[in-house]
């Protein structure tokens, strides 16, 4: 290849430029070695997400590959293994060499899975190194436009007077367990209607079949703008970027709640120190990243609160032991 300031016929190279280039030559493997990065030698990394592609901890995934590709100099391959409500892939990422070269990407049902389910094919609290949370973001309460609570407090009057259903995508669901909460923090009982999915879910209440649901921001929001659903109250503890003008569920008189769905990024337990600090700075900056920003503000979400990451692994045993906490008090089992 020519010199990029010469012509590139009749260049003769200078021997300033023969040693300078001697030099490169010299030093090449050293910043070879350097390029691949401190993560298992430089080989690929693969991202494993608990869920099918398409999905929401799918779209994390593929929001974060590239940027965190580009910020540690590597590979990173975003791999599929949906199955068991998480516990195929997390199980297949404890299992993996603590190298930094196998990573979990999963949703909020790691911390609910332990309670959930009676055994699992790994111990969560001691088979994985917790890496950061990427993302929060908020449910909200909807319901049939024609329905005749106005309020969450018509709701919970509702819900005192006689049977009130609400749909979810799934025992054990983010939704399952939000309306599990709203019992217990507002003092009713409501009758859970599960479907194989939030898309049906969402499809009924629309329909009128079911009045009630928590659905996911992202995916409701459409139909919120559309009016083919209505909104009573957003789950977080402050109002989303979203829905401006919808209240939070304190604001509209129910204490002490907030449910929020998230996507951690854990490496198997025994990660050394180093590679750790390596992926956290990486997955840090990939976070940092305007594009990404922007696409989860899109969705309804909010980036970690703690950019250091350093509490991550604090918020992931605070929402197992609030999980647990509500399975244990409502009788919530699988299946």
């Amino acid at each position: 290849m020519a010199h990029p300031n010469t012509p590139s016929h009749g260049w003769m190279p200078s021997r300033r430029h023969l040693i300078a280039s001697a030099g490169a030559v010299l030093a090449a493997p050293w910043v070879g070695a350097r390029a691949q990065g401190k993560i298992a030698g430089g080989k690929p990394i693969a991202l494993v997400v608990s869920y099918p592609p398409g999905g929401g901890a799918d779209l994390m995934a593929r929001i974060l590959a590239p940027k965190l590709e580009a910020a540690l100099g590597q590979t990173v391959v975003v791999e599929n293994k949906a199955g068991a409500s998480g516990q195929l892939a997390a199980g297949h990422v404890a299992r993996a060499a603590a190298d930094g070269s196998v990573l979990l990407l999963d949703a909020s049902s790691f911390a609910v899975n332990p309670s959930l389910f009676p055994k699992l094919p790994y111990d969560t609290a001691t088979a994985f190194t917790p890496l950061a949370v990427l993302a929060t973001f908020p449910n909200v309460l909807v319901c049939t436009p024609g329905f005749e609570a106005k309020s969450v407090k018509d709701v919970i009057r509702l819900a005192k007077a006689g049977p009130l259903n609400y749909a979810s995508s799934g025992t054990g669901s983010a939704q399952h367990l939000a309306g599990a909460l709203f019992e217990q923090r507002a003092g009713v009982s409501l009758t859970h209607v599960a479907y194989r999915g939030g898309g049906p879910a969402m499809n009924d209440v629309i329909g009128g079949q079911v009045p009630l649901f928590f659905a996911n921001v992202a995916s409701s929001l459409g139909h919120i703008q559309s009016g083919r659903l209505r909104p009573l109250a957003v789950t977080s503890a402050l109002r989303a970027r979203s829905l401006p003008e919808v209240p939070t569920m304190a604001e509209a008189g129910v204490a002490g709640y907030e449910v929020l769905e998230w996507n951690p990024v854990l490496a198997p337990a025994g990660l050394p120190a180093d590679t750790k600090a390596t992926l956290v700075a990486g997955i840090r900056r990939a976070l940092e990243d305007a594009e990404v920003l922007g696409r989860i503000r899109q969705l309804g979400g909010d980036v970690f609160a703690d950019a250091s990451q350093q509490s991550a692994g604090k918020f992931i045993a605070a929402q197992q032991a609030l999980w647990a906490k509500v399975i244990k008090e409502r009788k919530i089992t699988a299946g």
